[in-house]
């Protein structure tokens, strides 16, 4: 693909990423008007509070039934649905799947991130609790990941303000 004089080679990777979520967005969006439905934004509050996600692509929806709800309580919830209904609504292979945007192959969201349960500790010290990055280190976290973790909370807030609606399940939510 040739964009703007670009190559493949030469464009970085995370550009080709948010083009792929921004078709996604067009595509759905499409739809969801040929349907005369909404989209319904499937955003995670890990995803929403580090910006991992691409405005005008994945960002989109009329409403956020899932943002306040981080990555592990999802799973959580998936695995007490199954158990409330004693099947497999939700397949086993999607929750116990390594957590990956799909935007290229073999990508885990572990390659950048720290695994999740240390992550959304962290993240429920700065945004519930609102704890700093001293109060969150002394709970044996290292200072350098506290910080960069807290660095792309404050940094994505522009993505926040363009966020849509989101059900608040928590005493802090977004938006």
């Amino acid at each position: 693909m040739h964009i703007y004089g670009y190559n493949n080679e030469q464009m970085p990777t995370l550009v080709h990423e948010n083009i792929q979520a921004r078709i996604r967005g067009n595509v759905l969006s499409t739809f969801s008007q040929i349907e005369n439905g909404v989209i319904m934004n499937n955003g995670n509050k890990i995803e929403v509070a580090l910006g991992y996600a691409t405005l005008y692509g994945d960002s989109i929806g009329a409403m956020s039934p899932l943002g306040d709800l981080t990555k592990v309580q999802l799973f959580e919830l998936s695995r007490q649905i199954n158990a409330q209904f004693e099947k497999e609504i939700i397949p086993e292979n999607i929750i116990n799947k390594a957590p990956s945007a799909e935007l290229r192959p073999e990508q885990k969201d572990s390659d950048s991130l720290p695994e999740y349960e240390v992550l959304d500790n962290i993240l429920y010290q700065y945004i519930e609790k609102r704890k700093g990055v001293t109060a969150i280190t002394a709970q044996g976290y290292d200072e350098n990941l506290v910080r960069r973790i807290l660095n792309m909370v404050n940094k994505n807030e522009y993505k926040r303000n363009q966020f849509c609606p989101i059900i608040r399940v928590s005493p802090k939510a977004f938006g």
